[in-house]
């Protein structure tokens, strides 16, 4: 198996207790560790846009946000997906990729396509973490034909290490699989 080409092992691991979530946002919602400049860490919620590779995955953000410069300062990052009806927690590490211009336009281009009226509203809202300003507009959806903005951003995360702690059964169980690894699965103590 060629470690970089096949879909590895964990992938319909994670799909299958995605989809025991059903249509909850929880199958959808994962966690961000990112370190901040000053050296501090940060974690928020985003939603996952999809798989670009066996091992690549996309999230969005405004690029208004603290989250570019952070990526900018330390480019590693962990993904935590606790997915509660599957009793599951995939911890994903590694690192923002840089994609060329066109390759990035592109695929940014493609992600605004298919987002909802809704979800191309939340980028026309005012700057994310400014202080809140009595009459400002927050759009409910935007057309199909309102142009992308420029901070639209694409995160796309290529990933060199996923584990999966199951919490069920005694003892629970972990497992992890490496990249470097060729991503054979190894046995953890949970």
């Amino acid at each position: 198996m060629n470690g970089s080409d096949s879909l590895p092992q964990w992938r319909p691991l994670l799909r299958g207790a995605r989809e025991r979530e059903g249509r909850s946002p929880m199958g959808r919602w994962l966690q961000l560790a990112t370190v901040a400049p000053d050296g501090s860490p940060r974690v928020r919620t985003l939603v996952f846009r999809g798989w670009s590779g066996p091992a690549e995955l996309d999230l969005l953000t405004d690029g208004r946000s603290a989250k570019p410069a952070e990526l900018l300062h330390q480019p590693q990052v962990e993904l935590c997906w606790l997915l509660p009806k599957a009793r599951s927690q995939f911890r994903l590490r590694g690192r923002l990729e840089k994609m060329e211009p066109d390759l990035q336009l592109r695929e940014r281009k493609r992600h605004w396509q298919t987002l909802s009226p809704g979800g191309r509203a939340l980028w026309s809202w005012p700057t994310p973490s400014e202080p809140f300003a009595t009459g400002a507009l927050f759009p409910e959806e935007l057309d199909d034909v309102v142009p992308m903005p420029e901070h639209f951003l694409l995160l796309r995360f290529a990933l060199s290490q996923v584990e999966l702690l199951e919490l069920v059964g005694h003892p629970h169980r972990r497992r992890r699989w490496r990249r470097e690894s060729c991503w054979r699965e190894e046995a953890l103590n949970p």
